[in-house]
């Protein structure tokens, strides 16, 4: 086998792991379902199906002239049952003509046409033996079983008048049925249920084979074969891992006195600010250069992903531990920073980088209760900021800036939307690059990937942004739980703190 043929069977054993576990993922929803799918079929069935019964009689047939001196206890051959076959062939035949149907309809009194007797009369053989047995189904059981008598008064007679030297003797005469012979509800429950079960997974896989947008965390490792760094939970929606604290006296509480979630800071939910501390973490250890300063650039494929988010509160979350960061806006086009944090616009690194003011005006100051960094905002929107961030001018303030910080985060903008973020890619340690869950798509993600390997730059890992799936890496079991042990911890010591000054 080529290397071609190897690496094609490799990708079709990882698409194949791919479906079978987006089925087992979703093997919940099929269960339901299918579920569904029983029940209206056992409801449709048990309201819309009217019943129906059997009513039988059996017949001994022979005709000499065709059977012979076959003995019983002879082995038959196949000439023998074929005799049968055809006696049982002829009988049904008999019994199914519109003169023996008009008999049976004046000896039963019934108001049926011939066609509809006819489709209420079946006839066969009996495990192949001379047994003949006649069957009627209707949905009326009293009138199964009158037709079903009138046809053992009427049939042997009928069979004696047109085949010479034959003869039907009655072995069992019809009874009234005391239950249903069709519909089956379980039959058709668990038919149902296999239906809906197809049914779903066939649209699972066609979904999983035709959906390219980023869904779990497997989908980016399989299409960039990048880590995962941190899964941050949608910080907007409290069912999808946004748990808030209510804190109505503070800016840092979670929700704000207009009941607006704050998405920035030490008042997240614990749910995102612990994916920011995971992914504070294993940048640390990303590092390994052993360089005083690391520049880290922060970008992602399409906009609206998260990105600028995502740079505050990895900024945030450095400082937090007495780092000193500073975050700069390189999105000159659609800069915003100044709306997340309560910075001014201007001047900054667009007016740093046209020479129109000093390094040391453009660095502003964000400070919090436990922590605070620097930020440089983006300035005035240039016409060509791509010139700008690939300027000499650039490339030496990040040189001077090292030895004043330990980390340099550059908010960059989308690589998938304009070229700046390749340019200012080739002045960062490395770049994290931030994947919105059911926004991003998987060729926008590879393309991403493809044009910062162009330009050598280091990827060095994904933070997979609004993540809806409780959380991906941990369970809302235990977010609930520890949010609840943190917050009687907060109102406690809150208690303490009013009571200390009242006392006071």
């Amino acid at each position: 086998m080529s290397d071609k043929e190897k690496e094609k069977e490799s990708s079709r054993e990882v698409d194949l792991r791919q479906m079978m576990s987006s089925l087992l993922r979703k093997s919940w929803l099929i269960i339901l379902v299918s579920v569904l799918c029983a029940v209206v079929t056992f409801a449709g069935t048990y309201y819309f199906v009217a019943p129906k019964y059997d009513a039988a009689a059996m017949f001994y047939v022979n005709n000499s002239s065709v059977l012979g001196d076959i003995n019983i206890s002879d082995v038959l051959t196949t000439s023998d049952l074929n005799a049968r076959k055809s006696l049982v062939d002829t009988y049904s035949v008999i019994l199914e003509s519109r003169e023996t149907l008009k008999m049976v309809k004046d000896k039963a009194g019934s108001t049926r046409s011939v066609g509809e007797l006819r489709n209420m009369i079946s006839a066969a053989s009996v495990n192949g033996t001379e047994i003949f047995q006649v069957k009627v189904t209707s949905t009326d059981p009293k009138e199964a079983e009158n037709i079903a008598n009138a046809i053992v008064d009427v049939l042997p007679a009928r069979i004696g008048e047109v085949v010479e030297n034959a003869s039907a003797s009655v072995v069992d005469r019809p009874v009234l049925p005391t239950g249903p012979s069709s519909p089956s509800y379980s039959r058709n429950a668990l038919l149902g249920f296999l239906v809906g079960f197809v049914l779903c997974a066939g649209v699972l896989l066609l979904r999983e084979l035709f959906d390219v947008v980023i869904r779990v965390e497997e989908d980016v490792q399989n299409c960039c074969n990048h880590p995962v760094l941190a899964a941050v939970p949608d910080m907007l929606n409290a069912n999808k891992g946004g748990y808030y604290y209510r804190d109505s006296k503070s800016r840092t509480g979670a929700l704000t006195g207009d009941k607006k979630p704050v998405l920035i800071g030490s008042g997240i939910s614990f749910a995102a600010s612990e994916a920011y501390k995971l992914l504070r973490t294993k940048l640390q250890f990303s590092f390994v250069d052993g360089h005083d300063c690391h520049i880290i650039g922060v970008s992602s494929a399409l906009a609206g992903e998260g990105k600028s988010l995502s740079s505050v509160n990895l900024a945030h979350s450095l400082a937090q531990l007495d780092k000193r960061v500073l975050l700069i806006d390189c999105d000159m086009r659609r800069p915003s920073l100044n709306a997340k944090l309560p910075i001014q616009k201007t001047p900054g690194l667009s007016n740093y980088l046209t020479r129109q003011v000093d390094k040391q005006d453009v660095i502003q100051k964000y400070a919090t209760e436990d922590c605070h960094f620097d930020v440089v905002s983006s300035g005035r929107n240039p016409p060509n900021p791509i010139e700008l961030l690939s300027s000499e001018r650039m490339q030496n303030m990040l040189d001077e800036l090292r030895s004043s910080y330990e980390y340099i985060i550059l908010d960059l903008p989308p690589v998938g939307e304009v070229s700046d973020a390749l340019v200012a890619a080739k002045l960062v340690d490395g770049v994290l690059l931030v994947v919105r869950q059911n926004y991003c798509d998987r060729n926008a993600l590879a393309d991403a990937v493809s044009q910062f390997k162009f330009v050598d730059a280091r990827i060095l890992g994904v933070v997979l942004n609004c993540t809806s799936d409780e959380s991906a890496r941990y369970g809302k079991r235990y977010y609930k739980g520890y949010r609840r042990y943190y917050s009687r911890y907060q109102g406690s010591y809150a208690s303490r703190g009013a009571k200390a000054e009242k006392e006071q």
